[in-house]
């Protein structure tokens, strides 16, 4: 019997594979795009499953030379784009990004950082499938966050912008596995 289940599982992989590609198709992300005259070109994408359901594709927008190890403190503009394939509750955006923000971060940076993170959640409605949510920073580290192509939040505080990209590109944050993938050299 686990034999069987074994070589079922084994069978279905290429399957998972090729499901991400059509996910990754649907999602329809940029290939490039120009930030501050900067040229940003599409460096990795990836869907983020849970329990076995895509909730969303995430892309990484940065400079062709740099390095992605470390992008989430990089000065140089950056995008990340976001698009569900689920209907998720503003409510639960919001819980997931304060628990990935409070394994990253001690009070007193939460703190400073938690009137600019209000304001950002502020904005922020019901998801459903096929909206689209983007994050670009720009040369100075100004942060804009789109819905669906809309500018619905500005703020030119660097440290917001870098912490909030942090929740997807830095260690600790919404799933290891999903930052791996962005940040995976090719």
């Amino acid at each position: 019997m686990l034999r069987v289940a074994i070589i079922t599982l084994l069978c279905a992989l290429p399957l998972i594979g090729n499901a991400d590609e059509k996910r990754l198709e649907q999602a329809n992300f940029p290939d490039q795009l120009t930030v501050d005259g900067e040229q940003l070109v599409l460096r990795n994408a990836s869907v983020l499953n849970y329990l076995f359901v895509d909730v969303y594709s995430a892309a990484l927008l940065a400079p062709a030379d740099e390095p992605l190890a470390d992008i989430a403190e990089s000065p140089r503009p950056l995008h990340l784009e976001l698009f569900y394939y689920r209907e998720i509750d503003r409510s639960d955006v919001i819980k997931a990004a304060w628990v990935a923000l409070e394994r990253q971060y001690d009070q007193a940076r939460l703190d400073s950082l938690r009137p600019g993170i209000d304001k950002l959640h502020a904005t922020f409605t019901d998801i459903q499938p096929q909206d689209r949510y983007s994050l670009t920073l720009d040369r100075n580290q100004a942060l804009s966050l789109k819905y669906n192509g809309k500018e619905i939040f500005q703020s030119d505080d660097a440290q917001l912008a870098r912490a909030y990209v942090g929740i997807w590109l830095k260690d600790n944050g919404l799933s290891d596995k999903l930052r791996k993938r962005l940040l995976a050299e090719r």
